[in-house]
């Protein structure tokens, strides 16, 4: 194994701040048996927390395909219950302000009002529109009904940017209806996408080829493009036998009764419905992502300010990104939802 060293604390506490985190960041040395899970079990007691080792380390695993080596150096951020920040108090924010992005609730961790700070990418856009060069006040509104946000709310200029949006394969697909009529700004975070299997039943995950001619489950109204995108035409080429099933509690009962190879659904999203469905042991993600999508801003191509507001936007993405700020924010709420996972099953 590796060996532990503790490195700086974390950042100040920003404006609006109750109280300062219990614990600082350890910076870990990868040893020779070490993968993602076995070092998130040991920092975690709970493998399923490697998410919390993935997105303080993210340009690092990105770049060697989700594997570690000897010596890399990892960057370990707190347990869950440890980190005790609230949310910034977001002073931009203004009702009546002339920007104004839409987005909706019951996407946690990401968007929700009954989430600390209202959700990870709540925060990363207010942090986001706070790093820009030239801050200008704005408004955020909710709209539960995520079917009105981009037709008619954004074409119809009732808003001028909403998120947190996926991005088609706009490069092969353009006509696709989002690819048509909207600019996408970078991406505000990446989401992992992942295969669950059974416990135990043999199913391995190295390359693609390890996919071809199972059966997957994904829920109906899901994006597909990660899964016929160039490179990659498991639909479009007839592949993998693909399952849409009317839930994603659906999708796991097939994946019980043994109907379907496996689930596949955001990390975020795998984790929960298997807590609520008691599978907690019996399910299991494989440690290699399927694929990761990006969250974006996005902005109708016929606003007569997008190209300014798109870039405010990408240039405090940028800023943000390059400060400790961004992977305080993304930790804080990755704890917060493992936090609630371990509290669910107790």
């Amino acid at each position: 194994m590796g060996r532990f060293a503790w490195i700086a604390a974390l950042v100040a506490l920003l404006p609006g701040l109750a109280a300062a985190q219990d614990c600082a960041p350890e910076e870990y040395l990868v040893g020779a048996e070490d993968t993602i899970l076995t070092i998130a079990e040991a920092r975690y007691g709970d493998a399923e927390k490697w998410t919390l080792i993935y997105y303080a380390n993210q340009d690092l695993l990105q770049s060697r395909g989700f594997n570690v080596s000897p010596g890399d150096a990892l960057v370990l951020p707190c347990a869950p219950g440890q980190a005790v920040k609230q949310a910034d108090a977001t002073p931009l924010q203004r009702p009546d302000a002339e920007l104004v992005l839409v987005t909706g609730s019951n996407f946690a961790p990401f968007t929700d009002t009954e989430w600390p700070g209202k959700g990870m990418v709540t925060e990363v856009v207010n942090a986001a529109l706070e790093s820009t060069p030239a801050p200008v006040p704005y408004a955020i509104v909710w709209e539960d009904d995520w079917s009105r946000h981009l037709f008619p709310i954004l074409s119809e200029k009732q808003a001028d940017m909403g998120f947190p949006w996926y991005k088609p394969d706009c490069a092969t697909t353009p006509e696709n209806e989002r690819c048509a009529n909207f600019h996408f700004s970078d991406p505000l975070v990446e989401v992992l996408i992942m295969l669950f299997v059974r416990q135990g039943d043999g199913f391995a995950f190295e390359s693609d080829a390890d996919v071809l001619g199972k059966s997957l489950c994904r829920p109906k109204g899901y994006f597909t493009h990660d899964l016929d995108r160039a490179g990659r035409r498991w639909l479009s080429e007839g592949l993998i036998d693909f399952v849409q099933a009317d839930t994603p509690q659906a999708c796991f009962e097939a994946l019980q009764r043994g109907e379907v190879d496996a689930v596949t659904v955001n990390v975020f999203l795998g984790a929960n419905t298997i807590d609520e469905m008691g599978l907690r042991g019996q399910v299991v993600p494989l440690e290699r992502p399927l694929s990761s999508e990006g969250l974006h801003v996005v902005i109708s191509k016929t606003h007569w300010r997008g190209t300014t507001h798109m870039y405010r936007i990408n240039a405090g993405i940028a800023a943000l990104k390059k400060s400790d700020r961004y992977n305080e924010i993304v930790s804080r709420h990755l704890a917060v939802f493992w936090d609630q996972m371990k509290k669910g099953t107790n």
